[in-house]
């Protein structure tokens, strides 16, 4: 796969606070990645870097093999749709849409009429003026049509109700069939985008936790439940981000594809198998990183 986007080791500090660590990624071409953690993770601050909005305290990265700082012809070819996207106060919609229709080669007018019909907005009405959701369908219209060869959506559903954000992942998938480019999505939605997205990062106090295909990611881990020894038996030498018990019976969340002799052990000694969600699974495994984190600085300070 070609890489689009390669980061080395950018370090992002705010006075007191580090919003990135030292981390390093590829992202490749013509692919739909899920940026995901939690909030002040540092999502939105990497996406801000690459995109020129926002500056590294050190640290090297390249778009398309160069610096996007103040380079043109690096970011035509890249979209970033934020939450907070701000527009002049009197700019109706297709004032924003025509801008964009400038700015991007691969604008598509035709798409972008198609997703105004369907996400039902108002052409007469000023921008200051719309709800919630029908801004963000103003930066979701855009981030689609402008068919940029990289594409960011920062939290891009806020406000907008099930039916819409279903428009959006089904237009969104349907376009990107047909005109493939990189697509990096953050969310906290995680389940609804499980079924988008082809690769996951998660980052978790400005460092990557996990960077893998998400198929892979969810054959990671399993849910064993059952009595609790015989879970607690089953489980010994294993890595385990999660336990809740009732009672006697325990459900634990181990990390590792279960074997054939595994699952027969399991038969044998009654204990249940169930999947994990990507939310789960990423909500455990940044849980267990944070835990780790903490239990490493405590050690540091003694």
């Amino acid at each position: 796969m070609t890489a689009v986007i390669e980061v080395k080791n950018p370090t992002k500090r705010y006075r007191k606070t580090t919003a990135l660590d030292n981390l390093s990624l590829t992202i490749e071409k013509d692919c739909i990645y899920g940026l995901l953690g939690r909030n002040g993770a540092g999502k939105t601050t990497l996406m801000s870097i690459l995109t020129a909005q926002n500056f590294a305290t050190s640290g090297e990265l390249r778009v398309f093999g160069q610096n996007p700082y103040e380079n043109a012809g690096v970011l035509s070819r890249m979209c970033f749709v934020r939450e907070s996207q701000k527009y002049p106060e009197d700019a109706l919609p297709k004032h924003a849409f025509k801008a964009a229709s400038l700015f991007f080669p691969n604008w598509s007018q035709e798409l972008a009429d198609r997703l105004i019909t369907d996400f039902q907005l108002p052409k007469k009405t000023r921008i200051k003026k719309l709800s919630r959701g029908q801004l963000s369908a103003v930066g979701v219209i855009i981030g689609i049509a402008s068919r940029a060869e990289v594409t960011f959506f920062d939290e891009p559903y806020l406000g907008l109700d099930a039916v819409a954000r279903q428009i959006f992942y089904d237009r969104l998938l349907e376009d990107y069939s047909e005109h493939p480019r990189t697509i990096i999505l953050s969310s906290h939605l995680i389940d609804e985008v499980s079924n988008l997205i082809e690769k996951v990062i998660v980052i978790d106090g400005g460092r990557i936790i996990m960077d893998d295909d998400t198929d892979t990611v969810r054959d990671r881990a399993t849910n064993i439940v059952g009595d609790s020894a015989a879970v607690e038996a089953f489980i010994a030498g294993r890595e385990v981000v999660h336990r809740e018990s009732l009672g006697r019976v325990s459900s634990v969340t181990v990390i590792g594809r279960l074997t054939d002799e595994d699952h027969a052990q399991l038969v044998a000694a009654n204990l249940d198998v169930a999947p994990v969600s990507l939310q789960q699974l990423i909500v455990r495994t940044t849980q267990a990183a944070a835990a780790a984190a903490a239990l490493a600085d405590e050690g540091a300070l003694r």
